[in-house]
């Protein structure tokens, strides 16, 4: 056993006993989902940091402007950044203000309990598939480390990340998402010295093709299935939704996402610079995603490629432990406790640890179905989000469309979306699923309207 896989093993002993430490403090449901709603602007700030910036960012984003240049990462840093920006100008403060629970609680008080189970068929699935890249970019960290195969790899790390999520809550996720942001952001910085400032990198012998966005080439519908999904579709975040709910007052949940945005901008770059400079440094490698792991390799060592092993842990476990926490609470909260409502907090608590433990498996099954991190995040944000997201618009408008409007909305959309994916009608998939669950919700409310319009005589 070398020192590396020693010093990820100590680092990662070290975060589960942080997260089983707070954890124990749990009293009720609200405590383990919201943090009693009481982050301050240090914790809410790092853990929408530390939460957004995840596998894709630094593994997916490397490799994805390795392979295809800047064109091939619209989404990071880019398009997460911009929905960070939106979410505090739009809608951190009304969603506060709100003292839901869950982002379905918002569906279930404007249109009633058919439209809340709905909105959780349609964001349980993206938060899944969220937490499944991450297991699977922590399995082949692992694997590199320790020279395992990827699948043993991946089993290992689902272990250890369902494990440290069902004992903790989110204020245990914040505390070690602080931890996490600070060694994820030291170690990119420290590769990014140890290559341009100590080594020799350049950025100068980087092809046109790879530093140009192409932004000529594309139309506007081609603009918009590249931005939404990223853009538009973060707006229903449960991942998000959780830090703006858990704030201690509704100018900390706005002015700590534009922090964070900011912070994930700035730091979200440095893979990309890194993937690029890799196309010199180490060309025509056959697996891209590995291109971070690589480089790292060859110019980091001793104990700064121990911290830099550190950085992408820390990427993974701070994105991961989220995505399980908002999913199984989506389901225990949304679902399974109203059937038990006299059920006492601790068996509350119970139940919502037992529902992220089940879909933290579920995400492992889920790892292997890809080849790619980046694409099991961009279908991640493009499931079911158009449906769920014409409806959100909805909830703020209460005057125009009921439940008929809303599921009308929820339905097309996913549907529209699973169809064109599989019969590809179109190039733009997200984008027509968008205009016609849009569409559907318009016809159906306008329907309503005229029905409910008393006749004169």
């Amino acid at each position: 056993m070398n020192g590396l896989l020693l010093g990820l093993i100590a680092y990662l002993v070290l975060q589960v006993a942080l997260g089983f430490w707070v954890g124990r403090k749990m009293a009720n449901e609200s405590d383990y989902l919201l943090a009693g709603r009481r982050l301050g602007y240090g914790l809410s700030t790092f853990t929408i940091f530390a939460t957004w910036f995840g596998a894709e960012t630094c593994i997916g984003a490397a490799g994805a402007a390795y392979a295809g240049g800047l064109a091939a990462v619209t989404s990071e840093p880019f398009g997460y950044a911009i929905a960070l920006v939106l979410f505090g100008l739009l809608v951190a403060v009304p969603l506060w203000r709100q003292k839901a629970t869950t982002l379905a609680d918002l569906y279930r008080a404007r249109w009633g309990p058919a439209a809340e189970k709905l909105a959780v068929l349609l964001l349980v699935p993206s938060s899944v598939l969220w937490a499944a890249a991450q297991i699977r970019a922590f399995g082949q960290v692992l694997g590199h480390v320790a020279g395992l195969e990827l699948e043993l790899a991946m089993t290992i790390a689902a272990a250890v990340v369902i494990v440290y999520t069902t004992a903790g809550g989110l204020l245990a996720d914040a505390w070690t998402d602080l931890v996490q942001g600070i060694v994820l952001i030291l170690g990119l910085v420290l590769i990014i010295v140890v290559l341009f400032v100590v080594g020799d990198a350049t950025l100068a012998h980087v092809p046109p093709t790879h530093t140009d966005f192409r932004f000529g080439e594309l139309s506007l519908l081609d603009h918009l299935e590249a931005w939404g999904p990223p853009v538009l579709g973060s707006l229903v975040a449960q991942e998000l939704a959780q830090r703006a709910m858990a704030a201690r007052s509704p100018q900390v949940a706005r002015r700590s996402t534009f922090m964070a945005a900011g912070i994930y901008f700035a730091v979200g770059l440095l893979p990309i610079l890194i993937g690029l400079a890799a196309l010199d440094l180490v060309p025509n490698l056959a697996n891209p995603e590995q291109v971070l792991l690589v480089v790292a390799d060859q110019h980091l060592h001793g104990i700064f490629y121990v911290i830099f092993a550190g950085a992408l842990v820390s990427a993974i476990l701070s994105t991961v432990d989220t995505a399980l926490l908002v999913s199984g609470g989506l389901v225990a909260h949304n679902v399974i406790l109203p059937l038990a409502p006299r059920l006492s907090d601790r068996q509350r608590l119970l139940v919502t640890r037992a529902a992220v433990a089940v879909l933290g498996v579920v995400a492992w099954a889920l790892a292997f179905t890809s080849e790619s991190v980046y694409d099991i995040v961009e279908e991640a944000t493009a499931l079911g989000s158009t449906g769920a997201l014409t409806a959100f618009v909805f909830i703020w408008i209460p005057r125009f469309g009921g439940l008929a409007a809303a599921v009308a909305a929820m339905v097309v959309g996913p549907l529209v979306h699973a169809l064109d994916k599989t019969f590809t009608w179109t190039p733009h998939p997200w984008s027509l699923s968008l205009g016609l669950a849009l569409l559907a919700y318009v016809l159906v409310a306008t329907g309503e309207l005229a029905f409910r319009r008393p006749r004169v005589a």
